[in-house]
């Protein structure tokens, strides 16, 4: 499935299902309703026929723009029975075998809602590209973007998950912390963080290395680790708040210890909110590391 092709004044978003008043609006007509703004990170989730046991750190931190979904659905108005929003993009064709119709995801009804869901038409100030899913597609913050789906044509109420091969056959994963191995839909951003300072195979005078990144979740981040001794010991980093959903940066000046030099290791992990830390490998979400040269020296005590 490539990029779908969209003329700009045939483009009509429509609205139905499980509602009292279904509708459609042009482009024109979107620009007519109030205006409001996210910022938030945006991950990748990468492709959904590998094991998810690489880490891309596919993410940005942006700025949309557009309408709140919630606006639009309450025009509607949502029947008692309606509990999840299907999406759909004007994208078509085949993917790993399987031929698609369209574009099609889901998301629950009290996300829907939330007031940082959007339909949006802008990127960072300007009209979205067709590239990034313009004239508009779905943005749901805190969520990978797959969610978010581009090209948007039509959301759609309904009582359950949507049945296309993009809910059912692509991105969804096993849950590693349950015994019974249940699979779930790729929804929500787990804890991910990365290293942007130093970068690797810089040289380091010590005794201290000033360490700094970017850490992320769905619920934010609340603890942010460094190790310099691949994870016998970790040194905390100060982490600066959440706004919205927006990444947060973390910075340190750790303490390497006196008897390493040459190469080290740093890893970093962070913790969300809600208590969910970073596995150390093997995750789509795994800390992440980068190699460093200490200069042979003598730190004094």
């Amino acid at each position: 499935m490539g990029a779908a092709v969209v003329n700009l004044e045939k483009w009509m978003l429509v609205v139905d299902g499980l509602v009292s008043h279904p509708f459609s609006v042009t482009l024109a007509d979107l620009y007519k309703f109030p205006k409001t703004t996210v910022t938030a990170f945006h991950e990748c989730y990468g492709s959904p026929v590998k094991p998810p046991v690489e880490n891309l750190w596919r993410v940005g931190n942006v700025e949309w723009t557009g309408v709140r979904l919630n606006t639009l659905l309450s025009l509607a108005s949502p029947l008692p029975e309606a509990q999840f929003v299907w999406s759909e993009g004007l994208d078509h064709g085949e993917f790993h075998g399987v031929i698609a119709d369209r574009y099609q995801k889901d998301l629950p009804l009290t996300k829907a809602i939330q007031t940082e869901v959007l339909v949006a038409y802008e990127l960072n100030g300007r009209p979205l590209s067709k590239e990034r899913g313009g004239p508009v597609r779905l943005v749901v913050p805190g969520w990978f973007g797959t969610n978010s789906t581009k090209w948007l044509s039509k959301l759609s109420l309904q009582t359950g998950r949507a049945m296309g091969p993009y809910t059912t056959t692509f991105y969804n994963s096993v849950d590693q912390d349950d015994p019974l191995k249940t699979m779930k839909p790729v929804w929500a951003v787990e804890p991910n963080s990365m290293i942007v300072k130093p970068s690797p195979g810089e040289e380091i005078e010590g005794p201290k290395v000033h360490v700094e990144g970017w850490a992320w979740s769905h619920d934010g981040i609340k603890i942010v680790q460094v190790s310099l001794d691949e994870g016998k010991s970790w040194q905390d980093s100060q982490v600066g708040s959440m706004k919205g959903y927006s990444w947060q940066e973390f910075s340190v000046e750790a303490n390497i210890p006196p008897s390493l030099s040459g190469e080290i290791t740093i890893i970093v992990r962070a913790t969300s909110t809600s208590g969910m830390t970073q596995k150390d490998a093997g995750r789509r979400n795994h800390v992440h590391r980068i190699t460093v040269k200490v200069k042979n020296r003598i730190f004094s005590a």
